[in-house]
Parts: C-alpha cells; structure tokens; sequence
C-alpha cells in the first residue's frame, strides 16, 4: 500500500499517520521530519534548508527529490509507504512519478484532508514541539500532561519557529499558491479522496482515510 496526505499546515498530516502507520504497517516518509532532522546535526542540506523553513517557504526541489528516491528504496518500504509533505508542487508530483516509473512502483491513493483556515492558525499557533524525541503536543488540542513537558521522555517542549503568527500566514499562502494545485493534478488522476478534518474526532478521521485508501 502506498499512498499520499496532502493537506496544508495544521492540517493534522503527521497525527493521522502516525495512526495509519500503525493500521497498514509501513513506515510515514515526512520530507519535513528528514529536513528537521538535517538541520539538527548541522548537515549541509540542513543548512541550506534553514533559511526557507524558517520563513514558511517550500525548500527547492533538487535538495529533496533525491533523498526521497533513496528513502523508498530502504529494506522497511517494501510494504510500502505512507508520504506526509511530499510532495509539495505538480514539478514534485512529476517527479515522483517518474520515480515510481523507474522502481516500478504504483500509487494506490491520495488523501486531501480539507480543514478551515481559521481552525488550521489555531492549530499551529498552539502546536509544541519536544526537544528531545520530537514528541507533538498543542496547547488547545492535544496538552501534554504536565505543562511545558513532554510525556514520553520528559524533554523540554517548545515552538517551532515556523509556527510564529506572521510565519504561519505566510505557510498558508505558499500552500494556497503553490500545493493546492496537486488537487486538481491528482483529481484529474480520479487518485483523489477528501476528508473533511475541520471537527470530529482523531479516530473517526483516521477511519474516514483508512476506509478512503481501503485494503491494508
């Protein structure tokens, strides 16, 4: 099984997978979990990847596309593979195709998880992240039990700084602009299944994607 969560930020992308992962049983690929990561250990694609995160911009396609490539290629993707944050434009959506093609791989669905915009700058501005283990937390939606605190390893929770007001505006922008085109690209495709995920519940979202992609 291999499929796609597309959704702008405060979507929820990265809290259903986590959830699907574990229905399916194949690993999330998350581009923005790969970059985060880079920039931690100070590597060279994490340092050129730095200035656009921090401004809400898309990272350029070359620093990306390749290390996908290499990703979906590892022994744990055999299964299959759930991509969160990739990818990002039609140029992106080319390219996986012509990834897929030379792999010989094939996408069984794509999943547009649709929430209002006013409900997704509550959601980010809210949004904590754990130093340590990379744990998620919101303050509105999902607090940790002890405040400031994440509940797994007891690491020091904080704000990403992409998820500040005036960056978050400019996240959205760039999703309106240059992402929500993949919707037409994919319906187009009839790959396409939206998901209402404005209000309900984290399982009965989960439920509504897992019967939309269909078999394990």
């Amino acid at each position: 099984m291999i499929f796609i969560l597309l959704g702008p930020p405060g979507a929820g992308k990265g809290t259903y997978s986590s959830k699907l992962i574990d229905i399916y049983k194949i690993p999330q690929i998350s581009t923005g979990d790969i970059l985060r990561a880079n920039v931690k250990e100070g590597t060279d694609l994490g340092r050129q990847a730095k200035d656009y995160m921090d401004k809400g911009l898309l990272v350029p396609d070359e620093l990306i596309v390749a290390l996908i490539e290499d990703r979906i290629q590892e022994k744990d993707c055999k299964p299959g593979f759930l991509l969160d944050g990739f990818p990002r434009t039609v140029e992106q959506a080319d390219a996986l195709e012509f990834i897929f093609k030379k792999n010989k791989l094939t996408l069984d669905k794509v999943v547009n998880i649709i929430v209002e915009k006013d409900v997704l700058f509550k959601r980010l501005i809210g949004r904590r992240m754990c130093k340590n283990c990379g744990g998620n937390y919101n303050v509105n939606t999902l607090p940790p039990k002890v405040e400031g605190k994440c509940d797994k390893c007891g690491g020091e929770l904080y704000q990403r700084t992409d998820d500040q007001p005036a960056t978050i505006e400019n996240r959205l922008s760039v999703y309106d602009k240059q992402t929500s085109p993949l919707i037409a690209y994919y319906r187009k495709k009839n790959m396409l299944a939206d998901i209402q995920a404005s209000s309900g519940s984290i399982d009965d979202i989960v439920k509504n994607i897992s019967e939309a992609v269909g078999k394990k």
